[in-house]
């Protein structure tokens, strides 16, 4: 079964916080880098509340979501049966290296079926990859475990496949009342997971984050085959940026995509 989740705490929180408005300069961005989605067979990695998945699947893709938290997964379940899209959402860690059934998670249900413990095996029996693209919007830095959240990814995906992922940019140094991407009295090269103590950083004083460098990041994907095809450093929204001019100063966010040889 999966393993306990720190966002099982904070899910009303995060749910009320980020709600189905897809406007943000990252997200539009990384939907932008996925292309027409009609058709497509989609995972969504760390899904949460289901935000990126309802998104994907409103551009027709046929959408698979998966995360740690429960109580996420209960409420993007929950979204789904008020809501149906077709959306199949999964309670499983993203790094688990156990077999899936691929006729189980391969599908598209109402949303109510919790029958589903594992994702990383998922693949048909002919061990190709399911899906034609895996989208992982700011859960990266969420996953203790890198090498297995990419090593699932690759494994998901079909020959060619894309990813495309969004994460708080790694050389983000922060600015009054926002926390960087590490520690203020540590160094950028010093990796591993923290808490926030920002004022303004409300989600990761709550709930941490893993620093790694984008030297890791990079390194980690082509390990497993994942070509870096396309990078684009967003800038923050207009009005997050007029009330925090000093940390706007520097990239805030980082979208990749990648493809699968």
């Amino acid at each position: 079964m999966p393993k306990a989740a720190r966002y099982d705490d904070v899910a009303g929180f995060y749910a009320a916080g980020w709600s189905d408005d897809v406007d943000d300069p990252a997200s539009v961005r990384l939907l932008d880098l996925l292309g027409p989605l009609a058709r497509r067979r989609v995972l969504d990695l760390a899904c949460g509340h289901g935000r990126i998945s309802r998104a994907l699947a409103r551009r027709g893709a046929a959408v698979v979501g998966v995360d740690l938290s429960s109580a996420l997964i209960e409420k993007a379940r929950a979204a789904e049966r008020e809501t149906p899209l077709g959306i199949r959402y999964v309670h499983a860690d993203a790094t688990d290296p156990g077999p899936l059934d691929a006729t189980e998670c391969g599908g598209v249900s109402d949303g109510a079926s919790s029958g589903v413990d594992g994702i990383a095996g998922a693949a048909d029996p002919g061990g190709v990859g399911l899906f034609d693209a895996v989208v992982c919007a700011f859960g990266l830095s969420d996953i203790d475990d890198l090498e297995g959240a990419v090593a699932t990814v690759a494994r998901t995906l079909r020959p060619g496949g894309v990813f495309a992922c969004s994460i708080l940019h790694p050389c983000f140094p922060g600015g009054q009342g926002v926390s960087g991407s590490w520690p203020g009295d540590a160094r950028y090269h010093a990796e591993g997971w923290w808490r926030a103590d920002g004022d303004r950083s409300t989600l990761r004083r709550q709930v941490g984050a893993n620093h790694r460098t984008l030297a890791t990041y990079v390194n980690t994907l082509r390990r497993h085959g994942l070509w870096l095809d396309a990078m684009d450093e967003p800038k923050p929204a207009q009005e997050w940026a007029a009330t925090r001019p000093d940390a706007a100063r520097f990239p805030v966010f980082l979208v990749m995509r990648c493809v699968l040889r």
